[in-house]
């Protein structure tokens, strides 16, 4: 493994020799829960990972039965701490949606058990995202008291529309995954037991296919995503203030 991708130690990188596929792998404790360091290797990996010459597809995925919990207390402790983290920390939000539109290899995501959060944007960003049966997909930001926006705000509107974008965003209710696949918000619904082994295949096609063609169809499909990421900047903007305050 390329020694750059030690710059990012919460993250775990594994890969088949020859084949091109690196899989990123979201591990850690809390059922892969998002601290303040992997919240910013997230965002930070997609530029090192495009410069890899040797990267011509990425399987994200998480350890074990979770894809992701999301932010964990001390990511939401830095959040509250004072502005600068906040600052910061919302600048680090919109690199990760930004950084993974703009990166034009292509991205499979695996998902398994609970998909929440800051790695539920992973998750969603994927060009092509498989997911279990029992998965459970779910945007808590209003139940924190806090507006849902980035990715969720770009791109559920596109993949499932409006109303159901709607629905799931402001009660944030839990979607499992046959209904995420029913209303597009995910490619393709698997058994649980097959889900990374058919993330693995589409993302080996992917990497064996020619690659001008798949990165150009990509980078084309993505302008919706840029035409759109404007609707995120106001909820960045608003948080900044909502967590600095005791209001409603």
């Amino acid at each position: 493994m390329a020694a750059w991708y030690d710059e990012f130690p919460s993250l775990r990188f594994e890969r088949s020799a020859g084949d091109g596929v690196l899989e990123l792998v979201l591990d850690a404790p809390g059922l892969n829960s998002v601290g303040p360091q992997m919240h910013r290797d997230l965002a930070d990996v997609w530029p090192v990972l495009e410069r890899d010459p040797t990267v011509r597809a990425v399987l994200v995925r998480g350890e074990g039965r979770a894809f992701s919990s999301g932010g964990n207390f001390d990511l939401l402790d830095e959040m509250t701490a004072d502005y600068a983290s906040r600052i910061r920390i919302m600048g680090e939000a919109r690199d990760l949606v930004m950084n993974m539109v703009g990166f034009t290899k292509p991205v499979v995501s695996a998902i398994l058990g609970p998909a929440v959060g800051a790695g539920l944007v992973v998750a969603m960003l994927a060009d092509i995202s498989v997911v279990g049966r029992t998965a459970r997909i779910i945007d808590g930001h209003t139940r924190l008291g806090v507006a849902a926006g980035d990715h969720a705000a770009i791109c559920w509107p596109l993949l499932a529309g409006m109303a159901k974008a709607k629905y799931y965003l402001l009660t944030c209710e839990p979607l499992a995954g046959e209904e995420a696949e029913r209303i597009g918000l995910v490619s393709k619904c698997v058994d649980d037991e097959q889900v990374i082994s058919e993330a693995t295949r589409i993302a080996t096609d992917l990497a064996a296919g020619a690659q001008s063609a798949i990165r150009w169809t990509k980078s084309s499909l993505n302008q919706w995503f840029r035409m759109f990421g404007p609707c995120s900047r106001p909820r960045l903007g608003w948080n900044s203030l909502v967590l600095g305050t005791r209001g409603p």
